[in-house]
Parts: structure tokens; C-alpha cells; sequence
């Protein structure tokens, strides 16, 4: 990593782990593999810090460990790359036991628990999908129809109004730095 640690992807630890390397592999690891309108591809930093803001809304006044854990929900691709869920499939199970391996451990690193409560990881995953819905549609070239039929979703409220913002890499690697920051200080204050 560029912080000097070295991460065993097989077995990785709490102590191996930086929010520095996570905000800069992550800031230049593209979503939709690069498939995406704008000068800059749509990045998983990018992607993660709309999740946190959908969660967010979508919880006002939650725990702010959970905002913390909408914010690192894609945390393992800093190091393994983001795959479409097809190729996550194909790949099976072995990939699934890495992600989770290095999930566990950034959870561990940051003080969540390893396996988060079953509401709050649906809630997430509402917010993930929220996020892929918007996405898909404004800069991933889907029509409303198909994605409606890919991406369903209960009513929210939360889909109109949000506008996805492309950014150079290390303007975004900034921004989830500063809302890691910011999510640590009120957990901070919470406790």
C-alpha cells in the first residue's frame, strides 16, 4: 500500500489497514468498468460517499457507526477491484470469502462489528441500490424502463432530486477523507 503497510489479501488485519490507502485506491477504482459519460470515470470513492449521503437522508439521526459503515461498504475494492455482479458470480464463492475477509477486517480497524445488524446492512443495501438506480440513468446511459426492471425499488422519495457528480480522482480521495473525518469525530462525540 501507499502508506508502506503490506495487506495479506488471504488474511488481512485490523492493523493493516489505512483510511488513506482505502480513500485512494478506491478514489481510482471505476464503477460500470469505466462505461460511464464525463471526463472522469465515476469512481467507488465517488459512489460510496452518494451511498452515505442516500443512507443518511434515508436515516436521519441513526447511530453514526452506521453511517460509517455506509460509507466503507465497498471499502475491499481499494485492493480487489469493483467487478459487475455477473463476473461476481462466475468467480464464486472464493471471491466472496476475500471480500468478506477484508470486510471484517476494516470493520475491526474502524470499530464496527464484524457482522452488521441485519436492518442496518438492508438499509445499506436500499442505499447501494438507490445509488445504482441513479447512476444507471444519468450517467451510465439506461432508460428509465430498463431500470426499473434492473434496479427495483420501493417507494423512497429518495431517487429524484440527487445529482451524481464526476471528479478528479484525487478530489474525491479529499472528500471521502473528509467525510471519514467527519463520521469519526461524531462517534466520537457520541460515545
Amino acid at each position: 500500500m501507499l502508506s508502506g503497510r503490506r495487506l495479506d489479501l488471504l488474511d488481512p488485519t485490523p492493523m493493516d489497514i489505512e483510511i488513506d490507502d482505502i480513500a485512494h485506491g478506491l478514489a481510482f477504482v471505476a464503477r460500470w468498468n469505466g462505461q460511464t459519460r464525463g471526463d472522469f470515470a465515476f469512481s467507488v470513492a465517488e459512489h460510496s460517499l452518494l451511498v452515505e449521503q442516500i443512507f443518511g437522508q434515508l436515516n436521519p439521526g441513526c447511530d453514526p457507526r452506521w453511517n460509517l459503515a455506509a460509507l466503507l461498504h465497498d471499502a475491499p475494492e481499494y485492493v480487489i477491484g469493483d467487478m459487475i455482479s455477473p463476473v461476481k458470480a462466475a468467480l464464486g464463492v472464493e471471491y466472496g470469502e476475500m471480500d468478506a475477509r477484508l470486510a471484517a477486517a476494516v470493520h475491526r480497524r474502524f470499530g464496527l462489528p464484524v457482522a452488521l445488524p441485519a436492518p442496518i446492512k438492508r438499509r445499506i443495501k436500499l442505499a447501494d441500490r438507490v445509488s445504482a438506480r441513479l447512476e444507471a440513468v444519468q450517467i451510465a446511459g439506461f432508460s428509465a424502463a430498463e431500470v426499473a426492471r434492473l434496479f427495483p425499488l420501493p417507494e423512497t422519495g429518495m431517487v429524484g432530486g440527487l445529482q451524481i457528480r464526476l471528479r478528479q480522482p484525487a478530489e474525491t480521495r479529499a472528500a471521502y477523507l473528509a467525510r471519514h473525518h467527519q463520521i469519526m469525530n461524531e462517534i466520537d462525540r457520541a460515545a
